[in-house]
């Protein structure tokens, strides 16, 4: 573990660039010819993202990066989405009230037209496009109802795999809601689940990776990480790209483990010392990939870009961020937890373009707002936040245009699908169209 400390220090540098100012439009090609130039470096102090930077650049973003529906993929990157709605309320799916929900990231599950969540006991709930529901169905004892299980699904359009934060995890029938089997982990979960051919992947609070078999529910295989004496809340993110399977832990550790075996290809540390004592603070963003290169970034002002076969870094720059970032062609695309927008080359890291999309909200009240996450439409980005407001911020500038109000606590980062935005707070979920 000391060698990757000491090789992580030697490699990691900082990356914070300003591209030409006398510019006024930029597009993915653009990029390329001023990767040859060089930059003026900026940022240096890491309080100094707190400001805007080229804002009379106007991004082009490539239409061939446009995807039907966002849901999740394996490499958990969103792109950018078929959607430019007037966002005018088309329904509601009603449940109970959530009480943890302010401590959790909910996570839909689209069966084609159709939605699946869960209420504050655990029940699963299937609702149609029209909010009509299909089946409701609860697997848990008047104990663990009390808990209040907080779930989260994947589903390969035949079944539903669902996993808790107590132990247990279980495959249900899609069309009916119909218990299959039903396991118990030795500790709860606290990740994405990964669906791949007859297995899925998910990481439990020990920091440790499990490959089940879809067929029964009996572990495949394992791989622990080191764990933390403090539970982190942040859920941890998997990737699977040829048949390797990458994931990060609450210590920030990203691991890369062969999918048939869950032997070790390589694992890289990106805290110190320092940090491991603090782990229960560290926020990381999903993981999202491309064919080469993991990017992620975290709460300690710090965004990587890894290349996924040698497990070193490309670069690193300082972008304070905990929200799933999104690649749309050359471009990276986060929110900072202050509210800046930042734009990314993500071959050289530098830094493109810098935007104040919190600038609207009462400056004596800002350092309580955060946002919750974003997606990326045809011609805005829509952002959510902690205090149920829906920005919408217009792609070219990088400006808010208008802010929506779905409620006044914590609403999930937005879902496309078909059309129709979905948001969901803690008793509803909220479609617009």
């Amino acid at each position: 573990m000391n060698k990757f400390f000491q090789l992580s220090l030697i490699i990691i540098f900082l990356s914070g660039c300003s591209l030409n100012k006398n510019s006024k439009f930029w597009t993915s090609e653009a990029i390329k010819e001023i990767e040859k130039q060089k930059f003026e470096k900026i940022f240096i102090d890491p309080a100094a993202l707190n400001k805007e930077l080229n804002t009379n650049v106007s991004l082009n973003l490539s239409k061939d990066f446009i995807k039907n529906e966002l849901i999740e993929k394996q490499t958990n990157n969103d792109g950018r989405v078929k959607f430019d709605g007037t966002l005018k309320k088309s329904s509601k799916y009603k449940f109970s009230k959530i009480k943890n929900f302010y401590q959790s990231e909910p996570v839909i599950s689209f069966n084609y037209e159709n939605v699946i969540f869960f209420d504050n006991k655990g029940s699963i709930l299937q609702f149609d496009e029209n909010s009509k529901l299909i089946w409701k169905k609860n697997y848990y004892s008047k104990p663990e109802k009390k808990f209040g299980p907080i779930l989260q699904f994947a589903n390969n359009k035949n079944f539903l795999i669902v996993a808790d934060n107590l132990t247990k995890y279980y495959k249900l029938n899609l069309t009916t809601g119909d218990l299959i089997w039903s396991k118990n982990n030795l500790a709860p979960f606290n990740s994405q689940i990964k669906i791949y051919k007859d297995k899925f992947f998910i990481v439990d609070f020990t920091n440790t990776l499990r490959c089940f078999s879809i067929k029964n529910g009996k572990e495949l295989w394992n791989f622990k990480t080191q764990s933390s004496l403090i539970r982190s809340q942040k859920k941890i993110s998997i990737v699977i790209i040829n048949d390797t399977v990458y994931f990060n832990n609450s210590l920030g550790d990203i691991s890369a483990v062969d999918i048939n075996n869950g032997d070790l290809q390589w694992q890289l540390p990106t805290q110190s010392n320092l940090v491991y004592e603090s782990s229960f603070s560290l926020e990381t963003s999903d993981l999202i990939a491309d064919q080469n290169n993991l990017f992620f970034s975290n709460n300690k002002n710090e965004f990587y870009s890894i290349d996924i076969n040698s497990g070193s870094f490309n670069w690193k720059n300082s972008v304070n961020s905990n929200l799933r970032p999104v690649l749309i062609d050359n471009f990276l695309i986060t929110v900072s937890i202050e509210g800046f927008l930042v734009v990314i080359d993500k071959i050289t890291g530098n830094i493109i373009k810098v935007t104040d999309v919190f600038n609207n909200f009462n400056p004596k009240k800002r350092d309580q707002i955060f946002p919750t996450g974003f997606v990326v439409g045809l011609k805005n980005i829509y952002l959510s936040t902690n205090i149920g407001r829906l920005l919408v911020i217009n792609i070219k500038s990088g400006k808010t245009i208008s802010t929506l109000k779905i409620d006044k606590d914590k609403i999930s980062r937005p879902f496309v699908l078909n059309q129709n935005l979905y948001l969901v707070k803690d008793n509803a979920i909220i479609k617009l169209n």
